[in-house]
């Protein structure tokens, strides 16, 4: 009799704590139901109003919007992950050029040109020096890529010791879309100049950079920011190279001005590149590069929020989902408006990664889960970049980053682009979340924009991180929509302009879908035996993987 009193009062028991915990949590697609076209309109209606002025790292409107999103992680009940209560303060190095001390010349046949600042190049500040100045020859390296494990290099025939070099943005379309994402970078791109003895870098614009961001945007934008750096534990400026002393872009007309008479011509280089044929040549005549630099040391936090794990085996392990929360602040005006909001860049991957947290606060995964609004990306994807290399919890066990940028619901999407998934594992675990919310998966449609690794996930893959950055696809539901021409018509007059804000439309059934789609494939990560792995042989897990 006493054992099935026993028995009853330990069932009672079980019982109320299981009704305590109901109360608590409810279960994963309950969880995802949550989301709400209502909770993510509030969130971009304060991130993206023009009070928060473009959310700027390091100033005020961005110091109250991670304030908010900080309020809304501890209304939820997540734990505080930065090393600062919900923040992580990430030290800057704020530079901004002098623009009366810009100097490029061109030296050729015993006669000095000297160009003029905007009208003819623009040129950013050193991270670290106050004056320099350079004087050399100019050698046209193409790309400025040398990519040996696939057969092509710019720099075969030329040599670039104590020169400055000239070459144009991305890498040749022949590429492997993985390698021609890696050798895009500028930073890859750096290191294989300084490695070689460049001294200068003169940037080239292509034909497709003419027609989506004509040279009138670039004059009227240069200058106007400072550049940053995150500052290492050293106190160094991540990412400099000082043997590079100077840096310039020009303008297309005068890249034509300067290419005549050269063993090239613009118009052929342009030819070459878009050919992926290399054509590297020295040019037959010096530019000098000149400039005076400020700078101040600030710094910009990342709101770092955590939901504990269930699974006494895998809670210690950690799932990184990430948007940056930053814009571009007050900027030049275009058409009266000077307040550049960042509606779709990225205030509304902000509201995204807040709903995703509110669902693993309501139904905690079996791995943690860690949500970041970063800060800095649209200065170099620094939040990020810092947060990867300094993170908040051990570095090993971080299994995947799930990034979210400047998603488009211009029209009913059909169809998602995971970027990044088809390197690992991640593929399959996001193709199946995906089509839970009745969407299809697709490849990517333009790797010529490199976009892999234009945004925060590319920080993580670099420290080894299988990583995933979802966007939209250009299929719309509705047949009659050319998603493609939607997306390129944005891009070309709302992208990094004040017109990027809450005037623009808004598919929200989308938007809600995707949402819950970017909390699925959390979920599915987290109830997963294995961590996400790269695939074998691939170029990011043979070039980064731990």
């Amino acid at each position: 009799m006493r054992t099935s009193a026993l028995l009853l009062a330990a069932l009672l028991l079980a019982a109320c704590e299981k009704k305590a915990a109901d109360e608590v949590f409810v279960d994963e697609n309950t969880a995802i139901d949550t989301i709400s076209k209502e909770a993510l309109a509030n969130h971009l209606a304060y991130l993206a109003d023009d009070a928060r002025e473009g959310r700027m790292a390091g100033e005020r409107g961005y110091d109250e919007a991670a304030q908010y999103v900080a309020d809304r992680f501890a209304e939820m009940g997540l734990t505080p992950g930065g090393d600062d209560g919900w923040y992580q303060q990430v030290p800057l190095i704020s530079y901004r050029i002098d623009e009366e001390s810009t100097t490029l010349i061109a030296h050729r046949d015993g006669e000095d040109t000297e160009l003029q600042y905007k009208e003819h190049f623009v040129m950013g500040g050193d991270k670290v020096r106050e004056d320099t100045t350079v004087r050399a020859e100019v050698v046209y390296v193409g790309f400025g890529v040398h990519a040996p494990e696939v057969g092509y290099s710019d720099y075969d025939g030329v040599d670039v010791e104590g020169i400055i070099i000239a070459l144009f943005g991305n890498a040749p379309a022949t590429l492997p879309s993985e390698e021609r994402a890696y050798y895009s970078s500028g930073r890859t791109k750096a290191e294989e100049a300084v490695r070689r003895g460049a001294i200068g870098m003169i940037g080239l614009r292509s034909r497709r950079f003419d027609e989506f961001v004509p040279w009138e945007r670039i004059k009227a934008q240069a200058g106007a920011r400072p550049g940053m750096a995150w500052v290492t534990l050293t106190g160094e400026p991540a990412d400099y190279y000082p043997e590079i002393v100077g840096g310039a872009s020009i303008s297309t007309e005068v890249a034509n001005e300067l290419f005549a008479g050269t063993p090239i011509s613009f118009e052929e280089a342009r030819d070459a590149t878009e050919a992926s044929t290399p054509a590297s040549v020295p040019l037959g005549f010096e530019v000098t590069l000149g400039r005076k630099t400020t700078h101040e040391v600030i710094t910009s936090p990342n709101v770092v929020g955590i939901v504990p794990g269930t699974e006494p085996g895998l809670k210690n392990e950690y799932i990184v989902y990430t948007a940056h929360l930053d814009h571009n602040g007050v900027g030049p005006a275009v058409d009266g408006d000077s307040i550049y909001n960042g509606m779709y860049d990225n205030a509304m991957g902000s509201s995204l990664l807040i709903e995703t947290a509110r669902a693993f606060a309501n139904s905690p995964a079996k791995r943690s889960t860690v949500f970041i609004a970063l800060t800095a990306e649209e200065r170099g994807l620094l939040g990020s970049d810092y947060y990867a290399h300094y993170p908040t919890v051990p570095s090993d066990a971080i299994v995947a980053n799930i990034n979210l940028d400047m998603p488009l619901f211009l029209y009913p999407v059909a169809d998602i682009i995971a970027f990044g998934a088809e390197h690992s594992s991640l593929e399959g675990t996001v193709g199946q979340a995906i089509v839970a919310e009745g969407f299809t998966l697709t490849p990517d449609p333009m790797p010529e924009e490199n976009l892999f690794r234009r945004s925060d996930q590319y920080s993580f893959v670099r420290r080894g991180v299988p990583s995933v950055f979802l966007k939209p696809g250009f299929t719309s539901t509705d047949p009659s929509i050319d998603g493609k021409a939607v997306e390129n018509e944005h891009r070309k007059n709302h992208y990094h302009r004040p017109s990027d804000d809450l005037s623009r439309h808004i598919d929200w059934g989308s938007a809600v879908r995707f949402a819950r789609a970017n909390a699925r494939i959390g979920y599915a990560i987290a109830g997963e035996k294995d961590r996400p792995a790269w695939n074998e042989g691939d170029f990011f897990g043979e070039k980064f993987g731990r």
